[in-house]
């Protein structure tokens, strides 16, 4: 396997050693045994056009997916509960800008948004005027039968950093293919140039991350036909690192055995050649936890070691599909891409720190 070594000739200082390459990742599967773990099956109903405004479903309704194209402000969801009584209307925050990149002439007009519903028995949608494309999902990642997998006993490692693989957290890699058993969208690989962070919008204080990210990926991969999850990495408040998008079975999450990275759909029109990775929850005006911080710096620093970043520089990004370019710093956030208020403000706002914080942890300060 071929893979890069961690001190560069690029300035990283002696120190950088504390922060292995990534290809030092735990061993083989076979090597360190395995076990075995049961995941509750995805239940999903989606509905498009104007049904997909009110929506019951014969399981319990532990999350919504509502995309749209048009107006990005406005949407309202209330939640049926099994009794049949309605809940309170509440506004629907939505994530826009995500999807393939296309031939970067229009960036993507849809949005879309994931709510927590709590075991609803169903709920009622208000769009904005002008809303075209409506399609909701009711999913539940939580009651259904379960299945059981094999994992890895011990915790796999992105150099020091641990992370939690695609069988772990119960990805169903059957929802990467199609009817006929072609893969979706097949993976293609680019040299990276840069790293976005995301906020996934969704609910903080979230009891079940799991629960949610395999929720994630019902709606990128099959309601809004990505083939996969959006994010090449996920954490949740714990601090656990989560792997996103897959790149085949080698063990290095994100690359191939060459070390290109896997192309993901968290920036459209930005795509291939950008790293993604989001911190799970609403990151407007308050901001993540520390141990959620903490492995993002360090999630961060190991990627930056591994492909020779400097987490404080300035870059011209050059999308190898479509040629479209977009001057950023290193370690940028959504916004920066795309028109919206991904990471969230106040995670926004502490980039400047982050950019310092992974620089330090480069070299080993």
């Amino acid at each position: 396997m071929k893979r890069r070594s961690l001190l560069r000739a690029a300035g990283l200082a002696a120190g950088a050693a504390a922060v292995p390459a990534l290809g030092a990742a735990a061993p083989a599967a076979a090597a360190q045994g395995v076990r075995s773990v049961r995941t509750p099956r995805t239940r999903a109903k989606s509905v498009t056009g104007a049904a997909a405004r009110a929506v019951r479903a014969d399981f319990p309704v532990e999350y919504v997916g509502v995309s749209w194209n048009g107006p990005r402000r406005g949407a309202g969801i209330r939640l049926i509960r099994q009794d049949g009584s309605r809940g309170e209307w509440t506004a629907l925050r939505p994530v826009c800008g995500a999807g393939a990149d296309g031939d970067g002439t229009h960036p993507a007009q849809s949005v879309s948004v994931l709510v927590p519903a709590g075991g609803a028995a169903g709920y009622e949608l208000r769009l904005p005027d002008g809303a075209t494309g409506v399609r909701s999902t009711a999913i539940d990642t939580v009651n259904g039968p379960s299945t059981e997998v094999a994992v890895a006993a011990k915790a796999r490692r992105l150099g020091d950093v641990e992370y939690i693989t695609r069988a772990g957290w119960g990805a169903d890699e059957s929802l990467r293919f199609k009817a006929d058993g072609t893969e979706n969208t097949p993976q293609t690989y680019y040299p990276a140039q840069t790293m976005t962070v995301h906020h996934t919008a969704g609910a903080n204080g979230d009891l079940d991350p799991a629960a949610t990210i395999r929720a994630y990926y019902h709606l990128h991969a099959v309601a809004n036909d990505w083939g996969d999850i959006g994010y090449h990495f996920l954490i949740d408040e714990a601090g656990r690192i989560y792997e996103g998008r897959y790149s085949g079975t080698d063990g290095i999450p994100a690359h191939d055995t060459t070390g290109k990275m896997v192309t993901a759909f968290h920036a459209a029109g930005f795509n291939s050649g950008n790293l993604g990775v989001a911190l799970l929850g609403t990151f407007t005006d308050q901001s993540p936890t520390a141990a959620a911080r903490d492995s993002l710096t360090l999630l961060l620093a190991a990627l930056s070691a591994e492909h020779g970043f400097d987490p404080q520089a300035a870059v011209t990004f050059v999308n190898p599909v479509n040629g479209v370019t977009r001057n950023v710093q290193m370690i940028s956030g959504h916004r920066d891409w795309l028109t919206t208020e991904c990471p969230g403000t106040t995670l926004y706002g502490d980039l400047p720190a982050l950019r310092a914080d992974v620089a330090a942890a480069l070299s080993g300060s």
